[in-house]
C-alpha cells in the first residue's frame, strides 16, 4: 500500500481574516465562520503564481478535487470595518441648502433648494466588511500525493504574497508549519496536529468544531441532518463562478497533545551592542577622543557613548554610529527612546530638535532620584564649576 503523504496542512491564523460567502453583497460583505474552499483555493493559486484568468484551466479543478476539512481551534471575534471602493464612481450628491435654524427642516428647507442644479459627482462607494479577529484554523486537504507535494513546495516558497481571504489580512504564523503526511481518513489528519490554545485559558477545551466535505460512500446514501450546502467551490475566478458542496459540521475530541500559545507580544530580532567586543571598544575610545571626552550635549565629562544607529551594532560600529555623553544625558536619551518605541535608529543628541526634550528629561530624572543621587549630582556640578 502506498503511504506517501496524501494530506496537506494549512495553519490559518492572523489578527484579521475574512472568508466570503454567497450572502456577501457589494456594499455589505460578511465572512463565514471558517475558511471557504474558494478562499483556500485562491491562497494556493497565489503560492503557485497562478493568475485569476488562468486558474480555471488546470489548478482550480485540481484543488477542488481535494477533500477539505477545517478544525476551528479559535473561532475569533466578529469585527466590522468600512472601506471605500471605486474612486471614479459618479454618484448623485445632495444639494440641500444649509439650514438657517432648528426649525428650518422639511418642505420649508426644500423650497430654498434648486433641484434643477443636482449633479453627479465623482467619488467612492462606501462598503461595510466583516472580519474574524484573532481566529485560528487548521485546514487539511487530502488527495493525490503528487498534488499535495507540489502545493506544499509552493507554500514553502510562495511566488506571490499570501493572505487570509483579503489582501489586508496577512498571516501571523507560517501557513505550512506542519509537514504533509499520510492518513487513512481526514478525521485522523485533523486529530493528529496539536491544538494551539492560549496559556491563560483556565479550563482546557474538550472538543473542537470541525467542517468536513461530506462525500457519499455509496449511491443513494441519505444525507445526514448535520450537512449544510456551501456555494464556495470555485469553477472560475474571472468571472467569479462557484458550485455547491456538502459540508458536514462535526464535534471532534481535542488531540492528546496541546501546544500553548504565549500571550506576550512578539518583537522582531534587532542587532544588539556587544560591549565586550574589542572592535567596539576601539571605536568607542576613538569617539571619546574625537569629542575631547566631553558630553556632546551638556559638555560635562563624558563617561560613556550613545548608539545613534544599531544597524552595525555588535562590533561593526563606525564613529558616526556613536556619540559621547555623560551618564545623565545617556539615561535621558535612553528613556526617550524606550518611550518612543525606537529600535534600530535612535536619538542623535547633536540634533537641535532633541536638545530641549533631553534637557527636560534630565530634570525629570534628577527630580525623582534619591537624595543621595541628587547630592552627588550637585557635588559634581560644583567641582566642574
Amino acid at each position: 500500500m502506498d503511504t506517501s503523504p496524501n494530506t496537506l496542512f494549512l495553519r490559518l491564523e492572523g489578527h484579521l481574516q475574512s472568508w466570503g460567502t454567497q450572502e456577501g453583497k457589494f456594499k455589505i460583505r460578511r465572512t463565514a465562520d471558517a475558511p471557504s474552499k474558494s478562499g483556500v483555493a485562491g491562497l494556493l493559486c497565489s503560492a503557485l503564481g497562478i493568475s485569476r484568468d488562468a486558474a480555471h484551466e488546470h489548478w482550480l479543478p485540481t484543488i477542488t478535487e481535494l477533500r477539505m476539512g477545517v478544525r476551528i481551534d479559535r473561532a475569533g471575534l466578529r469585527w466590522w470595518d468600512f472601506h471605500t471602493v471605486g474612486a471614479g464612481q459618479y454618484l448623485r450628491t445632495s444639494e440641500l441648502a444649509e439650514p438657517k435654524g432648528e426649525h428650518d427642516v422639511g418642505d420649508e428647507r426644500a423650497t430654498r433648494t434648486n433641484t434643477a442644479e443636482l449633479k453627479d459627482k465623482a467619488g467612492p462607494i462606501l462598503s461595510r466588511r466583516e472580519y474574524l479577529a484573532d481566529a485560528s484554523f487548521l485546514v487539511a486537504l487530502q488527495g493525490k500525493p503528487d498534488v499535495v507535494n507540489q502545493l506544499y513546495q509552493a507554500l514553502v516558497k510562495p511566488k506571490w504574497c499570501l493572505f487570509l481571504g483579503r489582501k489586508s489580512c496577512p498571516p501571523s504564523k507560517p501557513i505550512c508549519e506542519s509537514a504533509p503526511d499520510y492518513y487513512k481518513t481526514i478525521f485522523d489528519a485533523l486529530m493528529s496536529i496539536p491544538i494551539c490554545i492560549e496559556d491563560s485559558l483556565e479550563e482546557p477545551l474538550s472538543a473542537l468544531d470541525c467542517l468536513v466535505d461530506w462525500i457519499p460512500e455509496y449511491d443513494g446514501e441519505q444525507i445526514p441532518q448535520n450537512v449544510e450546502v456551501y456555494y464556495d467551490v470555485p469553477v472560475s475566478f474571472q468571472p467569479p463562478y462557484h458550485k455547491p458542496r456538502f459540508v458536514q459540521r462535526l464535534v471532534l475530541p481535542c488531540p492528546d497533545e496541546v501546544s500553548y500559545r504565549e500571550t506576550r507580544s512578539w518583537t522582531p530580532d534587532t542587532p544588539k551592542a556587544d560591549y565586550s567586543n574589542s572592535k567596539y571598544k576601539n571605536v568607542r575610545a576613538q569617539r571619546l577622543i574625537m569629542d575631547n571626552e566631553l558630553c556632546v550635549l551638556c559638555k560635562s565629562r563624558a563617561t560613556t557613548v550613545q548608539h545613534v544607529d544599531y544597524s552595525r551594532a555588535g562590533g561593526n560600529e563606525t564613529l558616526e554610529d556613536l556619540r559621547s555623553l555623560c551618564r545623565l544625558c545617556h539615561d535621558a536619551c535612553t528613556m526617550l527612546e524606550y518611550g518612543s518605541g525606537m529600535t534600530t535608529h535612535r536619538i542623535d543628541p547633536c540634533l537641535p530638535e532633541w536638545r530641549e526634550r533631553i534637557l527636560s528629561k534630565r530634570e525629570e530624572i534628577v527630580r525623582f532620584r534619591s537624595q543621595e543621587t541628587k547630592r552627588r549630582m550637585l557635588d559634581s556640578n560644583e567641582e566642574e564649576d
